[in-house]
C-alpha cells in the first residue's frame, strides 16, 4: 500500500463523472448555484445518486462542503477537506480524493470549483463582498513587499519571472505566441469556449497591446464565470458506473521556496512542479514523453513554457523550441489544452482541464479528439508557482 512513507494510490481510484456549466462573462447565478449545477450534471454523468457521495472537496472560497451536502441532501458525509493552493487547488484535490478512496475513508468524492472570475471584478447587485475580497488573497500576501512599489496585479508579478526566463534562455515572444495560438485553435472546436469564434494568428498576437512587458494581451488568461465538478470513485466501483473509468495513475504536489517571495528564491525557475513531477512519474511508472496530450495550467503563456520544462518534456531553456512546428497542436506530438484552456476556453482554476482530460480518455473529444489517446496529464499552478500534477489513463 505504501511507497516509503507515502500511500501508493496508483489505479486505486478513477474519475467516473464530469460536469460543467456554460462559461460566461456576467451571470445572475451565485457561485454556489453554479457549483451545484455542475455537480448535479457530474453526478448524473456518473450514474450515481447524490446520496452515494460521501466525500466533498470544495474550493477554498465561496462555499463549504457542508453547504453542498445540505443542498444535495447528502446525509452521510464521511470526508470533507479543502485544498488551498490557488489555481493548483483543483488538480491537487484530485490527489486528495484518490488518497481518501485508497485509504478507505470515502467511496465517492466530489471535487468542485465555481466562481465569478468576471463578475466579481465588476461588482453588480447579487455579487457579495466576500466573493470580491476572496480574489485579493494573493495581493494580501504580498501587500507589504510589492504594492508599495506600484505592483498591484498578477500580470506584473508574473512578468518578472517571464522576463528573466527570456533573458536567461533566449525565449522569444513568438514562443509564447505559439502557446496562445494553439489554445485558440483548439477553442474553435469547442462550443463552450468563450473565445471559440475569435481566431488568433501570430500577426494579431504580436500586434496586441502590452499588459505588463513582456506579457501581451493574448499572453493572459480569460476572466469568466462558471463552474466544474468531478466525481472520483474507487476503481472497483468505477467499473459499474455509466462510462468507462478514467484511472488516476499518479498525482503529486510541490511548492517553491520561499512560496511568496520571488526575489529571494535561490533558483527562480525551480517551481512547485519541479518537485511534483518526478514523484508523479515515478508512481505512474512512465516518462513524461509517454503521454498523448497535455492539459497544462495556462494563466499566462510563459507559465506553460516553464511547466513544460519542469515536467521534463525538454531541458531547461528549450521550451521555446519544444512548442514549434505545430508540436502542441492537434495532430502534433503533444496536443496542448485541447479545449482551449484558461487562455481561450474559460478560467475555472484548471478544473476544466481535468474535465477535458477525462473526455479525451473516454474518446468524447469530438472534433478536438486526440487519436488513440491512452495517457494524459493535467497540471495546476497556484499563486507564484505552487504546482500539482495528475496523470490519467483510460
Amino acid at each position: 500500500m505504501a511507497q516509503g512513507n507515502a500511500i501508493d494510490f496508483r489505479d486505486k481510484a478513477a474519475i467516473v463523472g464530469i460536469g460543467e456549466t456554460d462559461y460566461v462573462r456576467g451571470t445572475d447565478k451565485s457561485s454556489a448555484e453554479l457549483m451545484l449545477e455542475a455537480t448535479r450534471i457530474a453526478i448524473k454523468d456518473s450514474g450515481l445518486k447524490p446520496g452515494d457521495i460521501d466525500g466533498i472537496i470544495p474550493p477554498p472560497v465561496n462555499i463549504t462542503g457542508e453547504e453542498i451536502a445540505a443542498n444535495l441532501g447528502i446525509q452521510d458525509l464521511r470526508y470533507c477537506a479543502t485544498v488551498n493552493m490557488g489555481g493548483a487547488s483543483p488538480t491537487s484535490a484530485i490527489q486528495s480524493a484518490a488518497i481518501a478512496i485508497a485509504s478507505g475513508v470515502a467511496k465517492n468524492v466530489l471535487v468542485t470549483l465555481g466562481w465569478h472570475g468576471y463578475s466579481a471584478l465588476r461588482p453588480k447587485p447579487g455579487i457579495t463582498k466576500t466573493e470580491r475580497i476572496s480574489l485579493a488573497a494573493m495581493e494580501r500576501a504580498t501587500r507589504s513587499y510589492y504594492m508599495p512599489y506600484g505592483v498591484t496585479s498578477p500580470s506584473q508579478m508574473y512578468s518578472w519571472i517571464a522576463m528573466r526566463h527570456m533573458k536567461t534562455f533566449g525565449i522569444r515572444h513568438q514562443d509564447m505566441g505559439r502557446v496562445a495560438i494553439a489554445c485558440r485553435k483548439h477553442a474553435q472546436l469547442n462550443e463552450k469556449a468563450v473565445m471559440g469564434s475569435k481566431p488568433l494568428d501570430m500577426e494579431l498576437y504580436m500586434n496586441s497591446r502590452w499588459i505588463s512587458e513582456p506579457l501581451r494581451l493574448y499572453d493572459c488568461c480569460l476572466e469568466t464565470d462558471g463552474a466544474c465538478a468531478v466525481i472520483v470513485s474507487s476503481a472497483e466501483q468505477a467499473k459499474d458506473c455509466k462510462h468507462d473509468p478514467v484511472y488516476i495513475m499518479a498525482a503529486a504536489e510541490g511548492h517553491p521556496y520561499p512560496a511568496d517571495d520571488i526575489p529571494s528564491r535561490p533558483d527562480i525557475f525551480r517551481i512547485g512542479l519541479s518537485y511534483a513531477a518526478p514523484k508523479a512519474f515515478a508512481m505512474a511508472g512512465i516518462s513524461p514523453l509517454d503521454v498523448d496530450f497535455l492539459q497544462i495550467y495556462d494563466c499566462f503563456t510563459y507559465v506553460v513554457l516553464l511547466q513544460i520544462e519542469a515536467l521534463g518534456l525538454c531541458k531547461q531553456g528549450e521550451s521555446g523550441e519544444f512548442v514549434q512546428d505545430g508540436r502542441i497542436e492537434l495532430g502534433g506530438d503533444y496536443p496542448l489544452n485541447t479545449h482551449g484552456g484558461l487562455l481561450s476556453q474559460a478560467h475555472v482554476w484548471g478544473l476544466n482541464h481535468v474535465v477535458e482530460a477525462t473526455r479525451q480518455l473516454r474518446g468524447e473529444g469530438g472534433d478536438a479528439q486526440v487519436h488513440d489517446a491512452e495517457l494524459g496529464l493535467v497540471t495546476g499552478w497556484g499563486d507564484f508557482g505552487d504546482g500539482s500534477l495528475v496523470i490519467l489513463r483510460r
